[in-house]
């Protein structure tokens, strides 16, 4: 099971709550997917486009996969390469 996230829609102004949960929903699947092939991404969380003061809804959220080290990108690769030839 991935590791939890610290952000949660609950933290945020309710306005931006619907694009920021479906940000943290997919986040979430990514990191348990990535789990059940053995990879990590330590530093996955999700980003507005925007600042935080920001008071307009938010119109959408970013998966943002953080930086990985080279083995990691290359079992990325693998997962995804036997993926596509199915």
């Amino acid at each position: 099971m991935a590791t939890p996230h610290p952000a949660t829609a609950q933290q945020l102004p309710p306005t931006t709550a619907p694009k920021i949960q479906e940000a943290l929903d997919a986040r979430d699947a990514l990191a348990d997917a990535l789990s059940q092939a053995g990879i990590q991404l330590p530093a996955m969380d999700i980003r507005t486009p925007w600042a935080d003061d920001r008071k307009a809804e938010a119109r959408y959220a970013l998966v943002h996969l953080g930086v990985c080290s080279a083995p990691i990108a290359l079992l990325l690769v693998d997962v995804i390469t036997k993926g596509i030839a199915g």
